[in-house]
């Protein structure tokens, strides 16, 4: 936890947050679809499973997933940005408690964008070992988030954050935002 407070203890210039995020963007909109594509097409090969197909549903519905998944993951990162003078990444946080759309409907807005945007390349190519890859990356993703992040936000941003932790879902959304009362 101290690594956590220590990071959090330093504001970073937007250039530099920019830079990071750059390179972030590599890894999360190239490298590891990339992976994902190429790992779960060998492992349905290795397992004889057989890909799902419905013609124009896969890249309907695929698309569709990886296209509100990418709009929700990009809208939590800027605001991550502006509001919040930070990044997702816990070595360069948000300096300011972030709740405002789309945190103000979900605590964990961009692993949802994440994981439907996964979860969409998985439907797109019918893949059962992409759907199982993504579903077990999430379970330790939202594992992750509930043990040590929330703590650390707490210890950071303290009844602010319990009063919005109150008020906002974890991760599936409400369809009507109840804005918290935060200072």
């Amino acid at each position: 936890m101290h690594r956590y407070l220590d990071w959090a203890s330093h504001e970073y210039p937007l250039r530099r947050r920019l830079v990071v995020l750059s390179l972030l963007a590599v890894v999360f909109l190239g490298v590891l679809p990339t992976l994902l594509v190429r790992g779960a097409t060998r492992l349905d090969g290795r397992l004889r499973l057989r890909r799902i197909r419905a013609g124009i549903v896969n890249p309907v519905a695929g698309g569709g997933l990886v296209a509100v998944g990418a709009c929700l993951a990009l809208t939590s990162i800027r605001a991550q940005v502006d509001a919040g003078s930070g990044t997702p990444l816990p070595m360069m946080p948000t300096q300011r408690l972030v709740v405002q759309p789309p945190f103000s409907y979900s605590r964990n807005p961009m692993t949802l964008g994440t994981l439907l945007g996964y979860g969409g390349i998985g439907v797109w190519l019918g893949s059962i070992s992409a759907l199982g890859i993504v579903a077990s990356a999430g379970v330790v993703l939202l594992t992750y988030l509930h043990v040590v992040e929330e703590k650390e936000l707490e210890a950071r941003f303290g009844a602010d954050y319990l009063v919005y932790k109150r008020a906002t879902p974890f991760l599936i959304p409400r369809l009507s935002a109840r804005r918290p009362t935060v200072r």
